[in-house]
């Protein structure tokens, strides 16, 4: 039985990574994922400068989830920069970087970079940031979307992904895939967080940015990811790979990704819940499930979802 799957030029072990803000920011965080059973890893999205992040309490377990409002904390561009560079000295050349500018001209300055130096791994643009006050997510602007692409494919040829937000309308859907199809994009994620939302414990939220408004994650998501999922992988096309998140609690969770079409699969919330362990017991699961199916490799049902 094989787990190995690929995106782009890149092979992979096995198909789960974590989601670029869980358990990512920090060097022992990173290590951690380095040594872990994950197929690959993905560093924190990142701002040019360093970030602390909104106030605390930002994050907070929920029975079917998570909520939170992190307002991007990360270590700064030339911390993550120096910590690919590092890991492809040692071979490692099939990691992720995930960036996040506040513009359009600090995410091409990061880019320019990137594509400057020696990292030949993929590279994950974010557009779908929600917990920024004051900052509209990109990836529901789609004439925007298709300037930030159009600028940054004018000059960046290593592999490029981007993340997306949920959508929620079929032509929303159309309208999406439609740009990305036009540029060569190597994955697509989806999703982020569920945007906005409001968890009360007793009387009061529980979190402390925007008056409690954040992301949701973890089980509430699920329906929605694995919609987003199966839609890009039938829109777009066969060579942009989808990896899907969002609501990634066990084995069977990561076989209905697949199921819909992705190639690889985030964990986010779980992974925030239990640590690195939480890879090596979904792998066992998702073993198990294809065993009692003679299923012999991820692509013996990747995609091949029923549709009455």
């Amino acid at each position: 039985m094989s787990l190995e799957t690929s995106i782009s030029d890149k092979s992979f072990t096995n198909c789960l990574m974590n989601a670029s803000g869980a358990k990512c920011m920090t060097l022992e965080e990173l290590s951690n994922l380095k040594n872990g059973p994950c197929g690959t890893w993905i560093t924190k999205s990142c701002t040019i400068n360093p970030r602390e992040g909104n106030p605390s309490p930002r994050y907070v377990d929920l029975a079917l989830g998570s909520i939170n409002s992190m307002g991007l904390p990360n270590l700064g561009f030339d911390f993550y920069l120096n910590y690919v560079l590092e890991e492809h000295l040692d071979g490692n050349d099939d990691l992720f970087f995930s960036v996040a500018g506040l513009t359009l001209e600090e995410n091409v300055e990061m880019l320019h970079k990137i594509q400057n130096s020696d990292f030949s791994g993929c590279v994950e643009l974010n557009l779908s940031c929600p917990n920024i006050p004051g900052k509209p997510q990109t990836g529901y602007d789609f004439e925007r979307t298709h300037e930030v692409l159009t600028q940054v494919f004018s000059f960046y040829k290593k592999p490029l992904g981007v993340k997306l937000p949920p959508y929620f309308d079929m032509v929303h859907f159309e309208m999406m895939a439609e740009i990305l199809n036009q540029f060569p994009i190597k994955f697509v994620t989806c999703i982020n967080s569920i945007g906005n939302a409001l968890f009360i414990d007793d009387e009061a939220v529980v979190i402390k940015p925007k008056g409690g408004f954040g992301g949701i994650g973890g089980a509430y998501v699920k329906p929605t990811a694995l919609a987003n999922v199966r839609m890009f992988y039938k829109l777009l096309r066969k060579d942009i790979a989808i990896i899907g998140c969002g609501g990634v609690e066990n084995g069977r969770d990561v076989f209905e990704h697949i199921l819909c079409g992705a190639s690889m699969v985030q964990v986010g919330t779980q992974l925030m819940k239990d640590d690195i362990s939480v890879f090596s017991r979904l792998l066992n699961e998702l073993e198990e499930i294809m065993k009692l199916k003679n299923y012999h490799s991820i692509n013996d049902f990747k995609g091949k979802l029923i549709e009455l």
